[in-house]
């Protein structure tokens, strides 16, 4: 391990080695789901470790989303200033803008590898490998429909996997570890569990079953289990490589839980602005530097990049704008300045410019506002810690002052988020694209089969030549695609004419070929909200031209041949290279 001073230069005058990050986020865990606070079911001897040896936060918040907590926990800043608004249809995608953690750690020599998932944009440049990332394995949208023997996205290529989604991601990133062992890095793990669809194996469900547990619950704390293995199993590597001391560790995770399980008996579960929704687990271990202590003062997402900054002694970005303030000084046992008059602000899912439309919330060090549609309340968290008495009421002074400064704030960070249509970046590196139906719009009768237009659903009940179907797109440059379309369609229901136009081309081809399989099979443990996975047939269209600027790439159907026209996953892009 390196001597000397952990920063500038030892007595030798040569440059120590900066410490590597390692960042474990994982997915809709929520506060109360681990051993170390209170929960009876669940061992996470190797999370709660993390907790024990570094520092823990009593009291750390994040967004009540999973999309937007990402983008501030790399950014430093609130999500809406990053362009992140919900998880789903474009308004996860982070502006290409935004200078990550990666990138400004790139910037100083580490190497950088996110493994998991990403969930803040799918195509270049807001893609992790162009946002600072060299290395990637894992997938881009907001939940991945299988666990088992699936398909990730390898630095823009598909690779085929066998075994547990999260022990595929632990070994790609403990080889990332291995290769970089010599060198600073910065080792990402946002894994995709507990989040749905609830599928682990027998070993970890079974116990949980054994308890008494319901089949949600008991698919739940498998996930959260094997993720502890897994954990322990980064840890060991760090151990083994006798690179631990040099190591500094976070963990967290990115919402509230995904259900209504013990949750340390706070109010409200993942997507509320109540203190459930939001507070989570936030641990920071680096032996011989940071000592086992509780952090009481609030803290949140927006601290983390401001805060390796410190711990790191990198000069901040002269561009940056952090809306999160360093805790290096807490967690180094400085002196700290204290800061009695900080509040944490709490935004979900919408962007309407009325706040009364808008749920909301902040959070000082005493008290918790909250406003949604059905009410505005008040609680004192240090009196009342489970919200159960609403005193807006004994304080109309307080109230009035927390929806001004909330206004004011939302007023600001909103300013340069479009709420509107969010076109797609296309011909940025990657010699194939796909267009994916949750990022269309549509007209008519058509509609997406599960509904909600989250990852891996469909677009169905394509009807009428008055039906259209569009991409919002956007290039740099002039190019020319041979376009195909991810379909399926019953052989009572061939014949119809498609066709794809943009701006300055129109090609259109004969749906001849049925292809209609059944949806993969899938070892949920309790039925999915999401949609299914099922296989895809590409149909080839033609060759298009695409310009530079914003246009629609827009499919129609000039000829309905049956009662419908095909079902749609996406728009397949290929480009010739002249």
């Amino acid at each position: 391990m390196a001597t000397g001073l952990w920063y500038g230069f030892t007595p030798a005058h040569k440059p120590a080695r900066r410490p590597n990050v390692l960042f474990i986020l994982t997915d809709d865990q929520g506060y109360g789901d681990l051993q170390l606070h209170g929960n009876r079911y669940l061992e996470t001897p190797n999370i709660d470790l993390i907790g024990r040896e570094g520092a823990r936060f009593n009291r750390f918040y994040v967004s009540p989303l999973c999309a937007p907590s990402r983008a501030s926990f790399l950014t430093g800043r609130y999500h809406l200033r990053t362009g992140v608004v919900s998880v789903s249809n474009g308004l996860e995608v982070m502006k290409a803008s935004e200078v990550t953690l990666a990138e400004l750690l790139q910037r100083y020599g580490y190497r950088t590898g996110c493994f998991g998932k990403w969930h803040n944009g799918e195509h270049l440049p807001n893609h992790p490998n162009g946002q600072g990332f060299e290395e990637f394995v894992g997938f881009c949208a907001g939940h991945w429909s299988n666990y088992f023997d699936t398909e990730l996205d390898h630095n823009g290529k598909p690779l085929k996997t066998k075994g547990y989604i999260s022990d595929v991601l632990t070994d790609r990133a403990i080889e990332f570890i291995r290769k970089n062992r010599d060198q600073p890095f910065f080792c990402y793990v946002p894994f995709n569990t507990p989040h749905s669809p609830h599928q682990v194996a027998d070993r970890y469900f079974n116990p949980y079953k054994a308890k008494g547990l319901s089949d949600e619950l008991a698919s739940v704390y498998g996930m959260v289990q094997n993720m502890d293995e897994n954990i322990g199993r980064l840890l060991g590597t760090l151990a083994e490589l006798g690179i631990d001391e040099e190591t500094i560790v976070v963990f967290s995770t990115d919402n509230g839980p995904n259900g209504n399980r013990f949750n340390a008996g706070m109010k409200g579960i993942k997507g509320s602005v109540d203190e459930g929704g939001v507070r989570v687990p936030f641990f920071v271990r680096w032996p011989g530097k940071i000592r086992p202590q509780l952090i009481r003062p609030i803290a949140a997402h927006i601290d983390l990049v401001p805060t390796l900054t410190d711990l790191l002694a990198l000069p901040a970005p002269k561009t940056a704008h952090y809306d999160g303030i360093s805790l290096a000084d807490q967690l180094l046992g400085r002196p700290v300045k204290t800061a009695a008059n900080r509040v944490i602000f709490t935004h979900v899912a919408q962007l309407a410019r009325e706040l009364s439309a808008v749920p909301a919330a902040i959070r000082s060090e005493r008290f918790r506002w909250v406003k949604t549609a059905r009410e505005t309340a008040l609680y004192d968290m240090q009196a009342d810690s489970l919200q159960t008495t609403n005193i807006a009421h004994r304080y109309p002074d307080t109230l009035r002052a927390f929806e001004e400064l909330y206004t004011r704030w939302f007023s600001t960070v909103s300013a340069a988020t479009n709420p509107g249509s969010r076109p797609t970046p296309i011909g940025e590196g990657r010699r194939q694209q796909v267009l994916p139906a949750h990022e269309a719009q549509f007209t008519g009768q058509v509609r997406f089969n599960e509904g909600h237009g989250w990852a891996h659903d469909w677009l169905t009940n394509w009807q009428t030549p008055t039906d259209s179907i569009w991409w919002e797109v956007t290039s740099r440059h002039t190019k020319r695609y041979a376009v195909g379309i991810q379909y399926t369609c019953p052989p009572d229901q061939t014949g119809s004419v498609v066709r794809i136009s943009t701006t300055t081309s129109t090609r259109q081809a004969t749906l001849a070929k049925a292809y209609d399989p059944p949806t993969m099979p899938s070892p949920d443990r309790v039925p999915r909200k999401e949609a299914y996975e099922k296989p895809w047939a590409v149909m080839p269209v033609g060759i298009i031209t695409i310009g530079p600027g914003e246009q629609r790439l827009m499919l129609t159907a000039p000829k309905v041949a049956g009662k419908r026209v095909a079902d749609v996953k996406g728009i397949v892009l290929s480009e010739i290279v002249p």
